[in-house]
């Protein structure tokens, strides 16, 4: 208990010393700075910002009430890592559900590991360490896949490296991306594996994926039951599932759909029928992220 207690009054002291402006530390070079880098220090939670890197978007509420009630009876047992990019302002590099779990809790403080980083190291370690975790959905290991191989510049052999994983095993994470958007949206939510999502990308038409991922969540589909559907629409070069007519997107909708695109920060799908009727779908990733597009709706009334 007394080594306890030692270990967070050092916390406090050196929170305390990178609160001196005289004392800022810029670099690992910097006088001092031996002595805050790599060790836990206890920051104060407003002088942290969510790092844009972080691969995972989405984070059950109620999970994150369930950690913030712990965190209330035993503390933040594991400190999480951030990167000093101005006086007093931190960022995260990982650890963002013990982050969003302390603020729940009403902690003013948290333990905290200092690493010094620029923009292309930060993004790299937030990427390479949050694809270990066992909890990320394959869309969000998919992405951050694919954000290393065009933010660091690698192949996908060298990412394969980087991430302790086989190339086959990166490339077929990254042929998820391939999907549908809807799809996508489908397998983050939990209603696919990515099984079926590997099964579902040797259709080519985005139409008849759709379709098939409809049949998979309505009938219940096992991966084994949806690659004999997908094999036998393939075979059979016919549609095993009933397809509606559609038309060809008329000329003003592919200009009108970049803008929708961009204005909501969401690839939109657009189906339209022969009589021109048809819908436009805006997915989202999160409870979060659906208020957010609410709000931009309400916003442009």
């Amino acid at each position: 208990m007394a080594k306890a207690t030692r270990k967070q009054a050092l916390g406090r002291g050196l929170s305390a010393l990178l609160k001196d402006p005289d004392n800022d530390i810029k670099s690992a070079e910097d006088k001092g700075a031996d002595k805050v880098v790599g060790n836990i220090v206890e920051l104060d939670l407003e002088a942290i910002e969510v790092n844009p890197f972080q691969p995972r978007t989405s984070f059950n509420e109620e999970a994150l009430k369930e950690l913030a009630t712990s965190i209330r009876e035993l503390g933040v047992i594991q400190p999480i890592t951030v990167r000093k990019v101005s006086f007093g302002k931190y960022q995260l590099v990982s650890g963002e559900r013990r982050f969003r779990a302390s603020k729940l809790a009403g902690l003013e403080t948290i333990p905290s590991y200092i690493r010094i980083a620029n923009d292309q190291e930060s993004l790299e370690m937030a990427l390479v360490e949050n694809i270990q975790r066992e909890d990320l959905d394959p869309i969000e290991i998919a992405l951050s896949y694919q954000r290393l191989i065009d933010e660091i510049n690698l192949t996908q052999e060298q990412l394969s490296d980087r991430v302790g994983k086989n190339r086959s095993t990166v490339a077929n994470y990254l042929r998820l991306l391939k999907l549908d958007p809807i799809i996508q949206t489908g397998m983050r939510d939990g209603f696919l594996s990515m099984g079926h999502g590997r099964t579902l990308i040797n259709i080519e038409d985005t139409g008849d994926q759709l379709e098939i991922y409809e049949k998979i969540i309505s009938d219940g589909l096992s991966v084994r039951a949806t690659e004999a559907l997908v094999k036998n629409y393939k075979d059979n070069n016919s549609k095993s599932v009933p397809k509606q007519a559609s038309a060809k997107v008329p000329q003003y909708i592919e200009h009108g759909r970049e803008e929708i695109a961009n204005y909501f920060g969401a690839k939109v799908d657009v189906k339209v029928a022969k009589k021109g009727n048809g819908r436009l779908i805006i997915p989202f990733s999160s409870e979060e992220d659906f208020k957010r597009i609410q709000k931009l709706i309400a916003g442009a009334k």
